[in-house]
């Protein structure tokens, strides 16, 4: 069951790191980053929540239950 879990958590991060790019690459992004010169929020919050459950999935399906 852990391990079924672990990877649908890294799938799940995968998809939000695919969707952070993809806000990233936006054309209200480039304005946003022409205009203030800063990342959109956005965008970073999907590339940290989706490496955090990465992580997290990795961690379900390697460690080794004693």
């Amino acid at each position: 069951m852990r391990k079924g879990a672990g990877i649908i958590c890294i799938v799940i991060s995968v998809l939000l790191i695919v969707k952070g790019h993809d806000v990233g690459n936006s054309v209200a992004s480039r304005v946003n980053k022409v205009l203030i010169g800063a990342p959109v929020d956005e965008a970073i919050k999907l590339y940290l929540v989706g490496i955090g459950l990465g992580l997290f999935g990795m961690m379900l399906v390697f460690w080794k239950k004693k």
